[in-house]
């Protein structure tokens, strides 16, 4: 007697889409294209939109087989998929020589070709560290790049809310180029979040510039701006006021001891700024900006910042001390601060007391950072007031530089701190703390 009954289906082919297409999203492209082999159904869950509408392509400057699969895959479902795209994130790692760049350029051309004729969901762009300041980048080939990617935020300019262009190092003109390209079909863009930390190359005093301050004017309503202090003048503040303020939240600016930052700001211009735009939130990045005279010409009283971050990057110099920036310009945020990072090769200082003095004055401060020469005790002394709820910090993050080879006397006293505050640390905080040998 025939059996007339169908064959038992597995319980994947009652799988519902939303949940086939959730399974679908965990894979990788070489998995996908084998799932969609299996079946119908599994075939039409691999072209659902949702699972392409994030893509990062890495192209390898010193490319393996399997390196050079990986980019060639992420290439073909890019272009196949591209017109479901929403957040696209290209990476150039190690970049070696010109004909390399060179076939980057002529991918990009191809690439970003494609995207600009199929498709009409990009909000996010992603091209870092491209360096274009690089012997490398033979100038024809540059101004070719510069010349198809300014064409392609032409066209996406309606629809692109975020552009992270850090790390492009390009000149003046170039720059106000490719950000004009966001403006260019209406002379005003409406983008939200750009990155331009480290856009242009070194030693430029952008704060001085009409063309620069002419290209910020077309954007009109900024929620997030990154960018270097070189760019930073009470025009630019100005312009921000008149045509940001209802939308501006942060502002994350860097301070780099080769970018010019002599130039004099107005706390009038920030308090202005300040006042129209409430919501205004300012993280500073110093890296190797370190002397007093310095930052106080930066680092004025109406600025509502939020975050501070002061890197020596290991280099010492004698000839600045810290003490007077933590006793006198870091507590005049005392009511705003929340984030406080130092790295510091202080060995010529110790700055236990000053540093516990500023923590405590800081009302609001929540994370705290710090690499520097202090004494163990500090850390004893630190913990003993968050146990009394004199701050309020929940994340704890130290390394304590030492001169001396050996560190184990050092690392049993802050075993004994831990287990004397075990409770705290375990229930309330985001904790570590080593030490570090500096010799």
């Amino acid at each position: 007697m025939e059996d007339d009954s169908e064959p038992e289906q597995s319980s994947w082919a009652y799988l519902p889409d939303v949940c086939l297409r959730h399974v679908f999203h965990w894979l990788d492209d070489r998995d996908r294209s084998r799932a969609a082999l299996v079946c119908k159904k599994w075939s039409c869950a691999m072209y659902s939109g949702s699972l392409w509408r994030c893509r990062t392509i890495t192209f390898y400057g010193q490319p393996s087989r399997a390196r050079t699969l990986e980019f060639q895959s992420a290439l073909w479902y890019t272009k196949k998929f591209g017109k479901y795209l929403k957040h696209l994130e290209i990476k150039l790692s190690n970049p070696y020589n010109p004909p390399f760049i060179k076939k980057f350029q002529v991918i990009m051309r191809g690439l970003l070709s494609h995207l600009g004729k199929c498709n009409s969901h990009l909000v996010s762009l992603s091209i870092k560290y491209l360096e274009l300041d690089c012997l490398i980048w033979k100038n024809v080939v540059r101004a070719q790049f510069i010349k198809n990617l300014a064409a392609f935020l032409k066209r996406m300019s309606n629809q692109l809310d975020y552009l992270n262009l850090k790390g492009a190092r390009i000149t003046l003109e170039e720059g106000c180029e490719l950000l004009n390209s966001l403006s260019s079909l209406t002379n005003r863009s409406f983008i939200s979040e750009i990155n331009i930390e480290d856009f242009f190359s070194l030693h430029l005093s952008v704060y001085s510039s009409a063309l620069f301050h002419q290209t910020m004017s077309k954007f009109h309503s900024l929620t997030i701006l990154t960018f270097n202090y070189n760019c930073i003048s009470d025009e630019l503040l100005d312009i921000l006021r008149e045509h940001s303020s209802h939308s501006l939240c942060t502002l994350n600016i860097k301070c780099h001891i080769h970018d010019p930052h002599g130039q004099v700001v107005s706390g009038m211009s920030w308090a202005n700024l300040a006042k129209r735009a409430p919501k205004l939130n300012v993280n500073f990045f110093f890296e190797r900006v370190m002397r007093h005279d310095h930052l106080a010409r930066i680092l004025l009283v109406e600025i509502p910042v939020r975050s501070i971050s002061l890197r020596s990057c290991y280099f010492s110099d004698p000839d600045w001390m810290m003490r007077p920036t933590l006793t006198n310009l870091l507590p005049a945020y005392w009511h705003g601060l929340q984030k406080l990072t130092l790295e510091l090769n202080n060995d010529h200082e110790l700055l236990d007391n000053e540093l516990l003095q500023l923590i405590l004055s800081c009302k609001r401060l929540l994370f705290l950072k710090v690499w520097a020469f202090l004494s163990v005790s500090f850390m004893e002394r630190l913990l003993q007031n968050r146990a009394e709820r004199k701050c309020i910090l929940t994340t704890i993050k130290v390394r304590i530089y030492t001169a001396q080879d050996d560190s184990t006397e050092e690392e049993q006293l802050l075993a004994d701190i831990y287990r004397k505050y075990k409770y705290l640390i375990d229930s309330e905080l985001n904790y570590f703390v080593i030490t570090y040998p500096m010799v």
